[in-house]
Protein backbone atom coordinates (compact mmCIF):
# COMPACT_ATOMS: atom_id res chain seq x y z
CA UNK A 1 0.00 0.00 0.00
CA UNK A 2 1.57 3.23 -1.21
CA UNK A 3 0.12 5.52 1.07
CA UNK A 4 0.67 4.24 4.24
CA UNK A 5 4.57 2.41 3.53
CA UNK A 6 6.26 3.63 6.57
CA UNK A 7 5.74 0.58 8.56
CA UNK A 8 7.84 -1.48 5.75
CA UNK A 9 10.29 0.97 5.53
CA UNK A 10 11.34 0.95 9.57
CA UNK A 11 11.04 -2.95 9.61
CA UNK A 12 13.48 -3.59 6.65
CA UNK A 13 15.65 -1.04 6.45
CA UNK A 14 17.88 -1.79 9.80
CA UNK A 15 18.13 -5.42 9.00
CA UNK A 16 19.95 -6.62 5.44
CA UNK A 17 18.74 -5.41 1.69
CA UNK A 18 15.74 -7.57 0.34
CA UNK A 19 14.74 -8.01 3.77
CA UNK A 20 10.61 -7.37 4.66
CA UNK A 21 8.07 -7.65 7.66
CA UNK A 22 4.47 -8.00 7.36
CA UNK A 23 3.24 -4.81 6.30
CA UNK A 24 -0.02 -2.89 5.61
CA UNK A 25 -0.63 -4.58 2.23
CA UNK A 26 -0.10 -7.72 3.29
CA UNK A 27 -1.92 -7.82 6.76
CA UNK A 28 -4.81 -5.13 5.82
CA UNK A 29 -5.06 -6.45 1.90
CA UNK A 30 -4.89 -2.96 1.33
CA UNK A 31 -3.34 -0.93 -1.73
CA UNK A 32 -2.87 2.16 -3.70
CA UNK A 33 -1.74 3.14 -7.34
CA UNK A 34 -1.00 6.79 -5.64
CA UNK A 35 1.67 8.19 -3.46
CA UNK A 36 0.39 10.57 -0.75
CA UNK A 37 2.32 13.74 0.36
CA UNK A 38 0.74 15.17 3.47
CA UNK A 39 0.86 19.07 2.45
CA UNK A 40 -0.47 21.59 5.61
CA UNK A 41 -3.51 23.01 3.64
CA UNK A 42 -4.05 19.63 1.52
CA UNK A 43 -3.79 15.89 0.46
CA UNK A 44 -1.67 15.20 -2.66
CA UNK A 45 -2.14 11.42 -4.46
CA UNK A 46 0.18 11.30 -7.50
CA UNK A 47 1.07 8.96 -9.88
CA UNK A 48 2.56 8.48 -13.15
CA UNK A 49 0.26 6.31 -14.90
CA UNK A 50 -2.83 6.18 -15.38
CA UNK A 51 -4.82 9.54 -15.70
CA UNK A 52 -5.70 11.19 -13.45
CA UNK A 53 -1.61 11.65 -12.34
CA UNK A 54 -2.93 13.87 -9.37
CA UNK A 55 -5.93 14.26 -7.39
CA UNK A 56 -5.86 16.83 -4.05
CA UNK A 57 -7.81 16.93 -1.49
CA UNK A 58 -8.30 20.38 0.79
CA UNK A 59 -11.26 20.08 3.31
CA UNK A 60 -13.88 18.72 1.42
CA UNK A 61 -12.63 20.17 -2.13
CA UNK A 62 -11.81 18.10 -4.66
CA UNK A 63 -8.78 18.67 -7.26
CA UNK A 64 -8.39 16.68 -10.25
CA UNK A 65 -4.94 17.23 -12.41
CA UNK A 66 -5.35 20.60 -11.01
CA UNK A 67 -8.94 21.88 -11.99
CA UNK A 68 -11.95 21.51 -9.20
CA UNK A 69 -14.65 19.46 -9.35
CA UNK A 70 -17.61 19.97 -8.22
CA UNK A 71 -19.15 18.07 -5.54
CA UNK A 72 -22.75 17.97 -3.48
CA UNK A 73 -22.79 18.38 0.19
CA UNK A 74 -22.98 14.78 1.28
CA UNK A 75 -19.49 14.02 -1.01
CA UNK A 76 -17.70 16.98 -0.13
CA UNK A 77 -18.71 15.88 3.80
CA UNK A 78 -17.14 12.28 2.82
CA UNK A 79 -13.85 13.69 1.71
CA UNK A 80 -13.40 16.07 4.44
CA UNK A 81 -13.82 13.25 6.57
CA UNK A 82 -11.54 11.10 5.08
CA UNK A 83 -8.80 13.82 4.67
CA UNK A 84 -9.14 14.22 8.82
CA UNK A 85 -9.26 10.69 9.72
CA UNK A 86 -6.15 9.83 7.11
CA UNK A 87 -4.26 12.50 8.69
CA UNK A 88 -5.40 11.02 12.06
CA UNK A 89 -3.81 7.81 10.93
CA UNK A 90 -0.59 9.30 9.69
CA UNK A 91 1.06 9.70 13.80
CA UNK A 92 -0.37 5.88 14.43
CA UNK A 93 1.37 4.63 11.38
CA UNK A 94 4.43 6.37 12.49
CA UNK A 95 4.64 5.55 15.94
CA UNK A 96 4.71 1.67 14.94
CA UNK A 97 7.35 2.33 12.59
CA UNK A 98 9.37 3.40 14.95
CA UNK A 99 8.03 0.35 16.87
CA UNK A 100 9.62 -1.66 14.21
CA UNK A 101 12.87 -0.02 14.21
CA UNK A 102 13.18 -0.60 18.15
CA UNK A 103 12.24 -4.22 17.03
CA UNK A 104 14.34 -4.74 14.34
CA UNK A 105 17.23 -3.37 16.66
CA UNK A 106 16.43 -5.65 19.46
CA UNK A 107 16.20 -8.72 16.62
CA UNK A 108 19.66 -8.16 15.20
CA UNK A 109 21.49 -7.55 18.51
CA UNK A 110 19.91 -11.33 19.12
CA UNK A 111 20.58 -12.73 16.60
CA UNK A 112 23.95 -11.55 16.49
CA UNK A 113 24.60 -12.42 20.61
CA UNK A 114 26.23 -16.25 19.56
CA UNK A 115 28.17 -14.80 16.92
CA UNK A 116 31.17 -14.92 19.69
CA UNK A 117 31.70 -11.62 18.23
CA UNK A 118 34.35 -9.90 20.34
CA UNK A 119 33.89 -6.56 23.00
CA UNK A 120 35.27 -4.50 20.43
CA UNK A 121 32.52 -5.48 18.14
CA UNK A 122 29.43 -5.64 19.91
CA UNK A 123 30.55 -2.23 21.37
CA UNK A 124 30.73 -1.02 17.85
CA UNK A 125 27.99 -2.96 16.16
CA UNK A 126 25.26 -1.28 19.37
CA UNK A 127 27.14 2.25 18.38
CA UNK A 128 26.06 1.81 15.04
CA UNK A 129 22.91 0.39 15.49
CA UNK A 130 22.09 3.01 17.81
CA UNK A 131 23.36 5.74 15.25
CA UNK A 132 21.09 4.12 12.28
CA UNK A 133 18.07 3.82 14.42
CA UNK A 134 17.63 7.71 15.67
CA UNK A 135 18.41 8.66 11.77
CA UNK A 136 15.68 6.46 10.96
CA UNK A 137 13.63 7.79 13.45
CA UNK A 138 14.33 10.80 12.16
CA UNK A 139 13.19 10.40 9.19
CA UNK A 140 9.96 8.99 9.82
CA UNK A 141 9.03 11.53 12.16
CA UNK A 142 10.12 14.42 9.19
CA UNK A 143 8.71 12.17 5.87
CA UNK A 144 5.40 13.70 4.63
CA UNK A 145 5.41 11.96 1.84
CA UNK A 146 5.39 8.29 0.77
CA UNK A 147 7.92 9.28 -2.20
CA UNK A 148 10.72 9.48 0.45
CA UNK A 149 10.18 5.52 0.60
CA UNK A 150 10.09 4.26 -2.70
CA UNK A 151 12.21 2.57 -4.84
CA UNK A 152 16.01 3.93 -4.76
CA UNK A 153 15.48 5.50 -1.78
CA UNK A 154 14.55 2.93 0.05
CA UNK A 155 16.88 0.55 -1.49
CA UNK A 156 20.04 2.51 -1.53
CA UNK A 157 19.19 3.44 2.08
CA UNK A 158 18.66 -0.28 2.86
CA UNK A 159 22.27 -0.75 1.28
CA UNK A 160 23.91 1.65 2.97
CA UNK A 161 22.68 0.44 6.36
CA UNK A 162 23.47 -3.24 5.02
CA UNK A 163 27.05 -2.10 4.06
CA UNK A 164 27.52 -0.36 7.79
CA UNK A 165 26.96 -3.65 9.83
CA UNK A 166 26.98 -6.81 7.93
CA UNK A 167 31.33 -6.30 7.10
CA UNK A 168 31.74 -5.50 10.90
CA UNK A 169 30.28 -8.75 11.62
CA UNK A 170 31.61 -11.14 8.84
CA UNK A 171 35.09 -9.01 9.63
CA UNK A 172 34.93 -10.39 13.22
CA UNK A 173 34.03 -13.94 12.04
CA UNK A 174 37.00 -13.77 9.81
CA UNK A 175 38.95 -12.67 12.87
CA UNK A 176 37.79 -15.85 14.62
CA UNK A 177 38.20 -18.55 11.50
CA UNK A 178 42.25 -16.97 11.92
CA UNK A 179 42.77 -17.48 15.40
CA UNK A 180 41.28 -21.11 14.56
CA UNK A 181 43.32 -21.73 12.22
CA UNK A 182 46.68 -20.28 13.87
CA UNK A 183 45.79 -22.96 16.97
CA UNK A 184 45.75 -25.73 14.48
CA UNK A 185 41.34 -26.18 14.70
CA UNK A 186 40.63 -26.04 10.98
CA UNK A 187 37.38 -26.98 10.63
CA UNK A 188 36.37 -24.38 12.74
CA UNK A 189 38.21 -22.24 10.47
CA UNK A 190 36.34 -23.44 7.82
CA UNK A 191 33.31 -23.16 9.40
CA UNK A 192 33.72 -19.50 10.64
CA UNK A 193 34.96 -18.86 7.11
CA UNK A 194 31.86 -19.90 5.68
CA UNK A 195 29.56 -18.55 8.15
CA UNK A 196 31.48 -15.52 7.53
CA UNK A 197 30.61 -15.74 3.43
CA UNK A 198 26.47 -16.60 3.83
CA UNK A 199 26.16 -14.04 6.91
CA UNK A 200 23.46 -11.92 5.14
CA UNK A 201 21.72 -14.78 3.90
CA UNK A 202 21.60 -16.74 7.22
CA UNK A 203 20.71 -13.89 9.17
CA UNK A 204 17.71 -12.42 6.71
CA UNK A 205 14.67 -15.28 7.53
CA UNK A 206 15.59 -15.51 11.19
CA UNK A 207 15.64 -11.25 11.79
CA UNK A 208 12.43 -11.96 9.72
CA UNK A 209 10.39 -14.14 12.29
CA UNK A 210 11.14 -11.83 14.58
CA UNK A 211 9.79 -9.36 13.02
CA UNK A 212 6.71 -11.21 13.08
CA UNK A 213 6.15 -9.42 16.38
CA UNK A 214 5.08 -6.24 15.05
CA UNK A 215 2.03 -8.30 13.23
CA UNK A 216 -0.47 -7.46 15.86
CA UNK A 217 0.41 -3.58 16.03
CA UNK A 218 -0.15 -3.64 12.38
CA UNK A 219 -3.20 -5.53 12.34
CA UNK A 220 -4.74 -3.04 14.89
CA UNK A 221 -4.43 -0.29 12.11
CA UNK A 222 -6.62 -2.33 9.91
CA UNK A 223 -9.80 -1.02 11.10
CA UNK A 224 -8.99 2.62 10.18
CA UNK A 225 -7.71 1.52 6.89
CA UNK A 226 -10.94 0.02 6.24
CA UNK A 227 -13.18 3.12 7.14
CA UNK A 228 -10.73 5.10 5.26
CA UNK A 229 -11.70 2.66 1.99
CA UNK A 230 -15.22 2.61 2.52
CA UNK A 231 -15.50 6.54 2.67
CA UNK A 232 -14.11 7.05 -0.43
CA UNK A 233 -15.42 3.42 -2.11
CA UNK A 234 -17.86 4.88 -3.92
CA UNK A 235 -17.46 8.36 -5.33
CA UNK A 236 -16.40 9.60 -8.77
CA UNK A 237 -14.30 12.62 -9.98
CA UNK A 238 -15.26 13.36 -13.99
CA UNK A 239 -17.08 10.31 -14.13
CA UNK A 240 -14.47 8.01 -13.07
CA UNK A 241 -14.02 6.21 -9.23
CA UNK A 242 -11.94 8.29 -7.11
CA UNK A 243 -10.32 4.81 -6.29
CA UNK A 244 -7.38 6.07 -3.86
CA UNK A 245 -7.42 3.09 -2.02
CA UNK A 246 -8.29 -0.37 -2.64
CA UNK A 247 -9.12 -2.74 0.06
CA UNK A 248 -9.85 -6.57 -0.66
CA UNK A 249 -11.03 -9.44 1.28
CA UNK A 250 -9.54 -11.14 4.51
Amino acid sequence: MRPITLVVAACALIVVPGARAQDLATTCHASSSYDLTIAPDALRFDRTTPAPKRIDLRNGQLGVEGTAVRLNAEDSDRLALFEHDLRALVPKVKAVAAEGVDLAVKSVRAETANLGLSAQTRGELDQRLAARSAELKRRIVASTSTHDWQGDAFDGYADDIAADIVPLLAADLGQQAVSAAVSGDLDAAATLRDRAADLAGDLRPRLERRMQALGPRIQALCPSVRHLYELQRDMRANGRPLDLLQVGKD
